[in-house]
C-alpha cells in the first residue's frame, strides 16, 4: 500500500475533498506524467506563472534553465507553488451548472533548491529520458559549457497534494427526464507524424513508436 502524504494546511483539499489524494503512488504518477508544469512565484516586479519542462526523481521535482532566467534566480530559496493538470475529459450533463471535466492534477508548496554542479549531468541525462526515451543515446550529449550554462532547481514533494474527477455527470433527479444526451467526451493526447528537420535520415524505430501513440499523460493509470 502506498504511503500518504500527511497533508499540510496549505496542500489539504478543501473543496470536493473527497477527490483528494496524498499517497505517493498517486502523487508520482501525475507528476511522472507530465511534459510541463506551471510554477508561481512573486518577486519585486509582481506576481508570476510560468510554464517549464518537468521531471521527477525520487521525491523531488526537478525544472531547468539558462543561468540568465528571471525566474530561476527569483525562485532560489524562496516560496514557490507547481501545478500539474491532465485533462482527461469533458463531462456533459443534462444541465448547463452540472457541465465538467475529468482530469488528474498535482498541487506542490515549497522552496526550489539548487542542484548541485556534480549532479547536473546526471540529472540532464533523467530529462532526456523523460521527455524523448530512448534519444539519449543518440544524441550529442551536454558538454562542459552548456551545462555551465544551465541552473538545475528541485522542489521537494513532501507538501503537495493531488486532486482527481473521474466519472460521468451529476445530474439533478429532476433533470434525469430530459430528452438530452449526457455522458463523457474522453481527450487524449496522442503523438503524430514524424516532421524530419530535411536531413533525410531514417527515423529511428523509438520515434515510429511514438508516432500515433498515446502520450505520456493519457498513459499513466490513476492509482
Amino acid at each position: 500500500m502506498s504511503q500518504n502524504l500527511p497533508p499540510s494546511d496549505r496542500s489539504r483539499v478543501r473543496r470536493v475533498a473527497d477527490r483528494g489524494r496524498y499517497d505517493h503512488e498517486t502523487v508520482h504518477s501525475i507528476v511522472d506524467a507530465a511534459y510541463l508544469c506551471h510554477v508561481a512565484f512573486a518577486d519585486e516586479h509582481g506576481v508570476h506563472c510560468i510554464p517549464t519542462a518537468c521531471w521527477r526523481e525520487g521525491e523531488y521535482l526537478y525544472i531547468h534553465g539558462s543561468n540568465g532566467s528571471r525566474m530561476l534566480k527569483a525562485l532560489t530559496g524562496q516560496g514557490a507553488c507547481v501545478t500539474i493538470t491532465h485533462l482527461d475529459g469533458l463531462v456533459l450533463a443534462r444541465s448547463a451548472f452540472h457541465h465538467s471535466m475529468n482530469y488528474r492534477s498535482v498541487v506542490v508548496h515549497g522552496r526550489f533548491e539548487v542542484v548541485p554542479a556534480e549532479h547536473k549531468a546526471e540529472s540532464m541525462n533523467r530529462f532526456m529520458d523523460h521527455i524523448a526515451e530512448g534519444r539519449r543515446h543518440e544524441a550529442r550529449p551536454g558538454d562542459a559549457n552548456e551545462l555551465a550554462a544551465t541552473t538545475l532547481l528541485r522542489i521537494p514533494l513532501a507538501e503537495s497534494s493531488a486532486k482527481i474527477r473521474t466519472g460521468g455527470p451529476k445530474d439533478d433527479a429532476a433533470d434525469m427526464s430530459r430528452e438530452v444526451w449526457a455522458g463523457v467526451l474522453p481527450l487524449t493526447m496522442v503523438g503524430g507524424s514524424p516532421q524530419p528537420d530535411g536531413a533525410e535520415r531514417p527515423v529511428p524505430d523509438y520515434v515510429q513508436q511514438w508516432a500515433g501513440g498515446v502520450a505520456k499523460a493519457a498513459r499513466v493509470p490513476i492509482a
